[in-house]
């Protein structure tokens, strides 16, 4: 069923009825075009409303159909919008839960709308790298004002009804009720039956008192905010011509405008990381209707700057945590840390005081594995070495009640072997939160070879409960994201090495659209962390060619900003990266030792390598089966490495760019004897691509 019709007294009830959100597929404005129509023939029918069932009005187009035939099909949005305006009935619409997108053009295409105050509504498209495309930069700024309109529009965030109510001279609710809308709007559909004309938001008049003014301040701050972006200057653009051109004429220039967005690369990115994030949720051999654990308390280990962030999480979303340490002193800093960061979040007016002590009531601490005993999920947040890893799984295997999840957030070691020190590997997954935990969105959920499909599951439901990106690695060294990270930064140093400063390789993928280059990030992260995995991996992988200049960079003492000293100086309380002398002479000798032949390097091939070097290990975790799909590797980078949004991760780039000749580009490089030519052999899977023409995406 894709809408419900039914009669009440009067009164004809169209429910939207196309779960979960009500999107409008073609099957659905079929429904309601016909459910319209048939109202209008009905002589015993004095007017209409129209709502959605369960938990939305609408949440706009049905995803299922973007960029397929069905969405443009007819009855198109424009189509039903342009029934419903045109009833000889009224029409009301009753809003509740949400109204996005075209769910809110449609509402705005009613006669009257009755809203209740908690409900939200919004125009996200411009989040797609699109604009509104069915009226909504058209008929919001004459309904709700000029410059709310385009607030909306630009954030492409919820705004809840309330709120919107309190724009002065609004016309955007006839009605706003605590609750029970439909009952509302049923009640002024009879109350307005008879009254005549029937109002249309289309022929209100948007208006302006400095119009051309504010859209030049609003253009510049966009300009400022957004500069790789075109949506949004084009939204601002479609809501200008509410001012200064007749209804159908802004109508048809709004809809040229949305289908030449829908061709732009970055509206194209965007839309595969929308799709790719919902994807990555689905995990091929775990039915969707999986029986879940239920997750009412959290043990986090370790108060550290990972575990505090990793507790905040939790509390934010409701959840109990007892946060363990071994020292009453670490324990201490841990909840001050916490402390300090809800504090400032207060002082920025973002979080209320009662929500900031409610989450603080949320949290008890530790010095005993026992008050572990009754959580139902436990999180390790300890130090990044197997031998301490054993101990605390081998505690928590001896005190945690059976069914009990056990996580760990380790970042590169062999989760399989972190489960086998527990009779309960099963019950064993890995949750790799990323710094700083509490802020970051991905999450990598790392499934052993034992981990139970339910546990699988029930830990990638509670990623959404804590609002994070999860997806899901198989193991091997590093997982999907620090795995590619490797290749990434053994080419940063093979670069330096060759002659580019650490500056000129940081600006170079900082100008591509990274959100620091890699020696910035070494320097916040710790260099000593690096180092570190140096030595092991010298060990453990001894035919893997690494450049030492990130050794002698250690060797001196610079670890990053935490010593105020890594690749770059610092001052003290400025983390503002100043190119090193010391850095320079370090570098020169080390290239004079090791007999390097420096050259001038551009800034495209620094691009290539650092981006190509994602690409084709990426291309052997798909071909392992450590990453489920290409779409996964993406939705890591954009959401933990801070690869820019709008060119849609590494693998959608390289799509973009052409696989063909990514692997042109990896056979120059091969041939560099500077770099590591093994490494630039494509991966199978490239290979194959290639000759089938195929791509990633």
């Amino acid at each position: 069923m894709t809408a419900l019709y039914e009669v009440r007294g009067n009164v004809a009830v169209i429910t939207l009825d196309n779960p979960p959100v009500n999107g409008l597929g073609l099957a659905t404005r079929k429904a309601c075009v016909e459910g319209v129509l048939r109202a209008e023939a009905d002589p015993a029918v004095q007017a209409v409303v129209l709502t959605g069932a369960g938990r939305a009005f609408s949440g706009g187009a049905d995803i299922k159909e973007f960029g397929q035939p069905s969405a443009l099909a007819e009855p198109s949005l424009h189509t039903l919008i342009r029934v419903v305006e045109a009833c000889s009935k009224p029409v009301v619409a009753a809003l509740h839960s949400v109204c996005m997108g075209g769910g809110l053009e449609l509402a705005l295409g009613c006669h009257y709308r009755v809203a209740e105050a908690k409900a939200t509504l919004a125009l996200p498209e411009v989040k797609l790298g699109l604009v509104p495309g069915a009226g909504g930069t058209q008929r919001l700024p004459r309904a709700l004002g000029v410059e709310p309109a385009l607030n909306m529009i630009l954030s492409g965030e919820q705004v809840p009804c309330e709120l919107l109510a309190l724009a002065p001279g609004q016309k955007l609710f006839d009605r706003l009720v605590p609750q029970d809308a439909l009952g509302a709007a049923v009640a002024l559909a009879q109350e307005v039956a008879a009254v005549r004309p029937l109002p249309k938001v289309r022929d209100l008049a948007a208006t302006h008192p400095n119009a051309d003014a504010y859209f030049q301040f609003v253009r510049n701050s966009v300009a400022a905010a957004q500069p790789r972006y075109p949506a949004p200057q084009r939204c601002i653009d479609a809501v200008s011509w509410s001012l200064t051109l007749p209804f159908e004429d802004g109508l048809r220039r709004e809809r040229e405008t949305f289908i030449a967005l829908m061709l732009t690369p970055e509206s194209k990115a965007l839309r595969h990381a929308f799709f790719g994030e919902r994807a990555a949720s689905k995990i091929a051999d775990v039915p969707e209707n999986t029986p879940l654990r239920e997750i009412r308390s959290v043990g986090v280990i370790g108060a550290g700057t990972m575990g505090g962030g990793i507790t905040m999480n939790f509390l934010n979303a409701g959840i109990p945590v007892t946060l363990l340490e071994t020292k009453q002193e670490a324990l201490d800093r841990g909840v001050a840390t916490i402390r300090k960061n809800y504090e400032a979040q207060v002082k920025k007016g973002k979080l209320k005081d009662d929500k900031y002590a409610a989450r603080m009531a949320l949290l008890s601490t530790t010095l005993s594995y026992d008050d572990l005993k009754n959580t139902d999920l436990i999180i390790e947040a300890v130090f990044e070495e197997i031998g301490v890893k054993e101990a605390v799984f081998r505690q928590l295997d001896a005190v945690a009640k059976p069914g009990a999840i056990l996580a760990s957030n380790t970042s590169t070691l062999d989760l399989n072997q972190i489960a086998a020190f527990t009779a309960r590997p099963q019950d064993v997954l890995g949750m790799h939160f990323f710094s700083p935990a509490n802020v970051m969105k991905l999450l990598e959920v790392v499934r052993g070879q034992a981990t139970a499909k339910d546990v699988l599951a029930t830990v990638m439901q509670l990623a959404k409960k804590i609002k994070k990106t999860a997806v899901v690695s198989g193991v091997c060294d590093g997982f999907i994201g620090n795995r590619m990270l490797e290749q990434y930064v053994r080419q940063s140093t093979f670069l330096v090495d060759e002659g580019c400063s650490p500056e000129q390789v940081d600006k170079a993928a900082e100008a591509f659209g990274f959100a620091m280059g890699p020696f910035r990030v070494g320097d916040l992260a710790g260099n000593d962390i690096g180092w570190a995995i140096r030595k092991r991996r010298r060990v453990e992988k001894p035919d893997v060619r690494y450049s030492e200049c990130a050794d002698r960079l250690c060797e001196l003492g610079r670890f990053g900003q935490k010593t105020g000293a890594g690749w770059y100086d610092y001052q003290p309380g400025n983390r503002k990266p100043i190119p090193s002398p010391v850095v320079a002479e370090m570098l020169e000798k080390h290239r004079a030792a090791i007999g390097a032949k420096t050259r001038a390097i551009s800034d495209d091939e620094i691009v290539q390598r650092l981006v190509f070097a994602l690409v084709n290990e990426a291309a052997h975790l798909l071909e392992e089966g450590i990453a489920q799909r290409a779409s996964d590797v993406d939705m890591v980078y954009l959401t933990g490495y801070g690869f820019p949004l709008w060119r849609g991760g590494p693998m959608r780039y390289a799509d973009e760019f052409g696989l063909f000749n990514v692997v042109q580009a990896m056979k120059r490089f091969a041939a560099n004897a500077m770099d590591d030519g093994a490494f630039w052999q494509p991966a199978p899977l490239l290979e194959r691509l290639v000759a089938e023409g195929k791509s990633f995406t």
